[in-house]
């Protein structure tokens, strides 16, 4: 009998001992995964808020995102998808919601797929579009647009660009196609006129395929 209790006492411990183990488990899954959590939402969100900043300019100056609107869905392979809400706004734009969607990838430490969408009436029209804006630099179109018009006008003396006039639509082949407008100076002690500028993008990788600028 003495045998029996002491291997029923042992019994107990060891049960007890797994019975820690195994919370201790849960806990650090737990904190491992409020840390990618946190992390997520972190990554993406800075990714957002870049990618909005990138093509609205200096109309997205104060740009908050909304907590209570905020959806964080684990996916397969290591992988977070985010969704949520939240404004910018500018003195000349006044303020402006969107809705916005990212996925981070807590293995490579890389964010994806992120896209933004205007609320109200200014985005309706583009309401059943949305581009992947991962690859699409603003900066990188006006870059080539400015070459474009040197080419045009070798004397040429300064080139501005309109932030607030960027739009986007979609263009052949799945690409994607930025349009604005600048100020052109010929020449220097010439009057400014106004251009259009139009490039576009392949979705894949971010290459300007082609850049149109007018007059």
């Amino acid at each position: 009998m003495h045998r029996i209790s002491v291997w029923i006492l042992s019994m107990k411990q060891h049960l007890v001992s797994i019975a820690v183990a195994l919370a201790l488990l849960l806990v650090l899954n737990l904190a491992f995964a409020q840390t990618d959590t946190a992390k997520a939402i972190e990554r993406c969100e800075t990714a957002v808020a870049e990618t909005v900043k990138r093509m609205r300019g200096a109309a997205a100056q104060e740009l908050q995102f909304i907590a209570a609107k905020r959806t964080v869905l684990p996916n397969a392979d290591d992988e977070t998808s985010l969704r949520g809400e939240g404004r910018y706004s500018g003195r000349a734009s006044g303020s402006q919601g969107f809705t916005y969607s990212c996925a981070y990838n807590a293995k490579a430490g890389t964010t994806s797929g992120v896209l933004f969408r205007e609320t109200g009436e200014r985005s309706q029209a583009q309401a059943a579009w949305q581009p992947d804006l991962t690859f699409v630099s603003p900066e990188a179109c006006e870059a080539a647009s400015a070459a474009d018009l040197k080419q045009k006008y070798p004397r040429v003396a300064r080139i501005s660009f309109d932030a607030d006039s960027r739009s986007l639509s979609p263009a052949a082949d799945a690409q994607t196609s930025l349009a604005g407008l600048g100020a052109l100076q010929r020449a220097p002690g010439m009057q400014a006129v106004p251009f259009n500028y139009r490039c576009e993008f392949d979705s894949r990788n971010g290459r300007i395929v082609s850049v149109q600028t007018s007059p």
